[in-house]
This record gives structure tokens, sequence and C-alpha cells, in this order.
């Protein structure tokens, strides 16, 4: 029983081909150049990311440093019309979908129009209250069913989501409604500051599904290759009516939770030091130098590309205008109530007495 529950593993953490037989792994060689590439941009625009934050450009950043294989390995399988329910640090997904630097920075600015155009590539707008996206997920699940459509739709959960309430009301709403909806889980080991092992008492993630009776299988989050063909079999089966899977990529957040959090004070500098070990682009780049789809070349495309969106994205927040505050409190109500009118007067006057 215990071999069922250990994560599909196709490179090996040096880089090698692993002996798994059970999934695909001949992709075409641009296929796979493209997952690197899309890995290493996603890494490169975290760094970005958090660099503005820093400088006070955003007020808030959840890095995905460490998650970028499982990511790009999971959206990049999926048709252009399967919709993705992200919760908030899917970045990797965002690339593969076609949303630009600039679009992901208006959202992390709080600008009104963030989020805008993310529907246009099939992927609803980043779910801040954990767990709750997994229902709406369902939901249009059940919807495609019904109209006829054969789309899937994608969850993207962290470990500790499945800790709520609203995730297991959406697990076990698509197992009785056999829904095409993949439930992602990236299990990077912390609920903010609370490990794994105190958030549950079975022995993993995947040992729910049974529960909800639904396929559970884990993978190496940190093994692009995994991730595509876990996510691309589990597609597959909900579009040809096979109803929900339940995926479990075993990664790690390599930052805090967000820039707001200091993971210093509750993981070790060793706990860390042994995932780094795991890298999952150094890895994935010692795989593409073992079949011989590493070259020069390729790095110097991706670097390049990688820099640029990293200037379009700097570019694009140091431009927008900054936020009128005021737009928190005029866009709730058509009109604002007398309770919001006061709470609007007293943050001026704050605000003036530090201009």
């Amino acid at each position: 029983m215990a071999d069922a529950y250990e994560p599909v593993q196709l490179v090996a953490p040096d880089g090698a081909p692993t002996a798994e037989a059970r999934y695909r792994r001949d992709l075409p060689p641009e296929t796979l150049a493209w997952l690197y590439e899309q890995m290493v941009v996603t890494r490169e625009l975290d760094i970005e990311f958090v660099n503005l934050q820093r400088q006070g450009e955003l007020a808030l950043y959840a890095s995905c440093r460490g998650q970028e294989a499982a990511q790009v390995g999971a959206a990049a399988c999926l048709r252009k019309t399967d919709w993705l329910f992200p919760q908030y640090r899917e970045m990797g997904a965002f690339l593969i979908r076609g949303i630009s630097p600039a679009q992901m920075g208006a959202l992390w600015r709080g600008r009104w129009h963030g989020g805008l155009g993310f529907t246009e590539k099939c992927c609803a707008p980043v779910s801040i209250p954990i767990g709750t996206h997994g229902l709406h997920a369902v939901g249009a699940a059940m919807a495609a069913q019904r109209l006829g459509e054969d789309s899937v739709t994608v969850a993207f959960m962290g470990d500790g989501a499945t800790s709520e309430g609203d995730a297991h009301e959406a697990l076990n709403l698509a197992a009785v409604y056999q829904a095409p909806c993949v439930f992602f889980v990236q299990n990077n080991q912390w609920a903010i500051s609370v490990p794994l092992q105190k958030q549950m008492a079975a022995p993993t993630l995947t040992h729910r599904a049974a529960g909800y009776g639904m396929p559970g299988i884990r993978v190496d989050g940190n093994d692009v290759l995994a991730c595509y063909a876990v996510m691309e079999q589990a597609a597959a089966r909900a579009r040809g009516g096979g109803g929900p899977t339940f995926i479990e990529a075993v990664t790690y957040r390599m930052g805090p939770h967000t820039t707001s959090d200091d993971p210093t004070r509750y993981r070790s500098d060793d706990e860390v030091q042994q995932w780094r070990a795991r890298d999952p682009v150094t890895r994935y780049r010692s795989y593409l130098e073992h079949v011989g789809v590493w070259s020069d070349r390729l790095d110097e495309r991706v670097t390049h590309r990688a820099q640029r969106l990293r200037a379009d994205l700097r570019e694009a927040i140091l431009t927008e205008p900054d936020i009128d505050i005021a737009e928190v409190f005029d866009t709730v109500y058509h009109d604002i109530t007398p309770e919001l009118a006061r709470q609007r007067a007293e943050l001026a006057a704050e605000l003036a007495k530090e201009s």
C-alpha cells in the first residue's frame, strides 16, 4: 500500500531519467525546451516582484519560488479552453496562459483593474480567501457537463486549503456529481506557519481522496515532467466522463508565505537547505543536458526573454499612476453609506498629516 502513495517521478533529483514507465515523457524537444523557458521566466519574474515589493512599489506579494515545476507542468498540458481556478501563488500557470506581467502587476498593486483580462484566457480571478475557489471550479465543471462541453476545470490549492470546509464541500460535490474537475494541491509543507503534520492525522494528503470516492495521485512537485504527465492523465479521465481526480504535488515554498511573513520564526535553515538541493529549475536543466536538448542558444534565448519580461514588469509598475485610495470606499455601493463616508474622511485626514 505504501508504494501506491510514493510520488510519481520521471526526473531524478540529479536530473537523470527514472525507471518510471506508467507515464509518458516522450515530449518533442521543442516542448521540453519550452517548459524550461517557462520555469525560468517564472523564477525571474518572481524575483522582480519581490524586489518591487521591497522597494515600496507593491503592498504585498506571494512568492512561488520552488513551485515552478508544479505550476508549469500542471498548466502546460491543458487545452486553452480548460478553466483554471487559481489561489494566489500560480504565476507559472498565468504565464502558460499568456497573462502578461503588467496584468499580474496590476493585481498585486491593488489597482481596480487588477485581474482584468484573466477570464479571456479561461483563468478565473485570483482568490485570496483560502479554499473558496474550489467550489467555483466544481460549479464551472458541472456547468460544462450540462452544456455538453468537453472542457475540464482545475482548482489550484495549497495544503492548508484542504483543511477548510469549502474544500471539503468542493471535493465531495465533485465526486457525487462526477464533475470534470481536477484538484491540484501544491503541498509546499507549510500553511503559513503551520507544518503539514499539524494540519492532519492522515499519512498523506492523497489518502483523503479515497474518502471522497475519487482517485488520488501523489507526484513529485519539483519534477515538471511528472506534473505534466499526471495532470495530462487526470484531465483526459475527466474529459472522458471519469470524474474528478485529487493530485498532491509534493514541493516546497522556498520563500515566505507572503512578503509580510518571516519564515525564520517557524522553520529551520537546515530544512530550507535540504529543499534547495532539490531545486526544480536546476534539476530540469540537468535533465535537458542528459537528453541532449540543452544548448547555449537555448540558455541565451531564455535569459533574454526573462530579462525583457522583468523590464516590462518594472516599467508597468513604475509608470502606473498612484492609487486613489477613495476608490476603496466609492466602489462598494452605488451610494456610499454614512459609515464608509466617515471612514473615508478619517483616512483622508490621516494621509493629509503625512503629506
